[in-house]
């Protein structure tokens, strides 16, 4: 039997109070939505199927990689209606798995098994339940004697003792296509909201004889909605001391869980610490021993072994070789790669800078458009002057060389290999290898000059 997957995502979201449709909403860095697509992608379904009605075009332009198949809800009238949108896309012998995509943190573990609960039972109605101490805003689960599943009532159409059950329906179910293509024409809209509920399905599955089983969730975490932003903030922590939990069961040092989060992936290496307010966007990768300082911000970096990130410092789109040094307070840029043992001291930008090994630059340069050879010396408030007004335009410094302080590179220029530049200077012309290069001027005091001084206000 095939499996195919609805995730329904066609809700306007009023309650976020933004112009940005709910789904696209990020958590962790990545759109809600993705990463119920992620989820469902990992179970290898044969379709999945996305039912959009806000801002749809929005919606399919913000995620245009998605292997799915978009289904247009032109009017929203309720889940059961959503799905119903779905069935003339899915084979009729194929097993439906429903989804929403503003619950973000379902586990394929838990999808797994609801899956196979389904199987099992032929064609049985499984559903994802939990039972949680607030229940506020929650379809809830009404049972008989027999302790069966005779029906979920939605939050604004249940009664006062009904609003006292504890256990709730998650959104999430698993039937067949025959199934729904038997009880969603049926629904009614004779409710509060006058939507077509999918919730009423349970009421045709118990008056078809067909059981109505469920599994309850190990963390009701997993099932938790977001509809405010408020919601989105409270889920966000929720996944960020999960991903800091994971880390550091697989050895990462994380000073402080509460005070770091990952919007990407981080892929750490053993005995990595991390100190607080961190901030790790797309790919990161660190390698055994390095050190991140507090403070920093690192976007699509490698960093190899035994390096330390000082604090306050940023770094993006870079690579970082074995026993590298940054900061604190450094900006390095797209395109920079520092070899082995080189430094980037405080307050030194980089941008598409190749370091040799063992260079450095330890105080107040900008350095783009360059490439440095090994063991040289930036001396402080040294800069590449790389833009001519049109162009972007090359500096390239060969092994060993010694740039004194305050020194301008007015590219394209190249220095020779342990060449010296005294500080001070502006470089215009190649500096040829193993010699000292200076463009200083004499020394001079201009008798009887004053500083100008502030005119008197009239």
């Amino acid at each position: 039997m095939q499996l195919n997957i609805v995730i329904l995502a066609a809700g306007q979201g009023k309650r976020m109070n933004s112009s940005t449709p709910k789904v696209l909403h990020k958590l962790g860095g990545v759109a809600m939505l993705q990463r119920v697509v992620n989820t469902a992608s990992s179970l290898k379904p044969d379709g999945i199927h996305i039912i959009i009605g806000h801002e749809s075009d929005k919606i399919k332009k913000a995620l245009p990689n998605l292997m799915v198949n978009w289904i247009v809800q032109d009017k929203q009238l309720g889940t059961g209606h959503a799905v119903l949108q779905a069935l003339p896309h899915i084979p009729k012998d194929s097993l439906i798995l429903v989804l929403s995509g503003d619950v973000p943190l379902i586990q394929a573990g838990t999808l797994a098994r609801l899956i196979d609960i389904t199987k099992e039972n032929s064609n049985a109605l499984t559903l994802l339940l939990a039972t949680i101490a607030d229940p506020t805003g929650l379809g809830r689960i009404t049972r008989n004697e027999n302790n069966e599943i005779t029906a979920i009532v939605e939050e604004k159409d249940a009664t006062n003792n009904q609003k006292q059950i504890k256990e709730i329906f998650s959104g999430i179910s698993c039937t067949t296509a025959e199934n729904f293509e038997n009880w969603l024409p049926k629904l009614t809209n004779d409710n509060a909201q006058k939507e077509y509920y999918l919730t009423e399905i349970i009421s045709h599955a118990v008056s078809s004889e067909i059981p109505v089983l469920s599994l309850e969730v190990n963390d009701h975490m997993e099932i938790l909605g977001v509809n405010d932003r408020l919601q989105l903030q409270q889920l966000e922590r929720i996944l960020q001391k999960q991903l800091a939990k994971d880390l550091m069961l697989k050895g990462v040092y994380i000073a402080d869980q509460n005070r770091i989060d990952i919007r990407g992936e981080l892929h750490c290496g053993k005995d990595v610490s991390i100190d607080v307010n961190t901030i790790f966007s797309g790919n990161v990768v660190i390698g055994d021993g390095s050190i991140i300082g507090a403070n920093c911000i690192l976007n699509e970096v490698i960093i190899g072994a035994n390096c330390e990130i000082h604090p306050n410092s940023l770094l993006d789109n870079c690579q970082i070789e074995d026993g590298a040094q940054v900061g604190p307070f450094a900006r390095l840029r797209p395109g920079t790669h520092l070899g082995a043992n080189s430094k980037i001291g405080n307050f030194v930008e980089t941008k598409a800078a190749v370091f040799g090994e063992n260079s450095k630059a330890s105080h107040l340069s900008y350095l783009g458009d360059v490439t440095i050879g090994k063991n040289v010396n930036i001396g402080a408030g040294t800069i590449t002057c790389n833009y001519d007004g049109v162009n972007k335009n090359k500096t390239i410094i060969e092994d060993g060389a010694f740039i004194g302080s305050d020194t301008q590179l007015v590219a394209p220029v190249s220095v020779g290999e342990n060449a010296t530049i005294g500080a001070g200077s502006t470089i215009r012309k190649n500096v040829p290898a193993n010699e000292l290069t200076l463009t200083l001027t004499t020394q001079k005091t201009i008798p009887g000059w004053k500083r100008p001084e502030k005119a008197e206000s009239k």
